[in-house]
């Protein structure tokens, strides 16, 4: 995926979302069900019913990513209803299947020896 600017929001829609859809039905979605302008800048996140397939659009020249885990599901809000924001940071873990909610950092050594 490009990288993401600073200062883009990142929207998770909260439920599942028919992935047969491609771009213009999931911005029709980003307006009527979310009230959000898609192609007002932002990165709007959708995920199957599975969960283990994302879709995620972008205003930058209409552009349509996907991504599938060979295991385990994407880590979803369970609000129902209510889009979600997130940090670009915490949309890099969601994508490579870590839990954004709650990143753990690794104790950095204080020196090498």
């Amino acid at each position: 995926m490009t990288p993401i600017p600073t200062g883009v929001r990142v929207w998770l829609a909260t439920g599942h979302t028919d992935m047969r859809c491609g771009f213009p039905s999931l911005a029709l979605r980003v307006q009527e069900v979310l009230k959000r302008d898609a192609m007002g800048g932002g990165l709007f996140c959708f995920r199957g019913k599975r969960g283990d397939l994302l879709k995620v659009i972008w205003r930058q020249g209409a552009c349509l990513f996907t991504k599938r885990l060979e295991r385990g599901r994407f880590i979803w809000p369970s609000v129902a209803g209510e889009p979600v924001m997130i940090s670009p940071a915490q949309l890099s873990y969601l994508l490579s299947g870590i839990d954004w909610r709650n990143p753990q950092e690794t104790q950095r050594p204080t020196r090498v020896g």
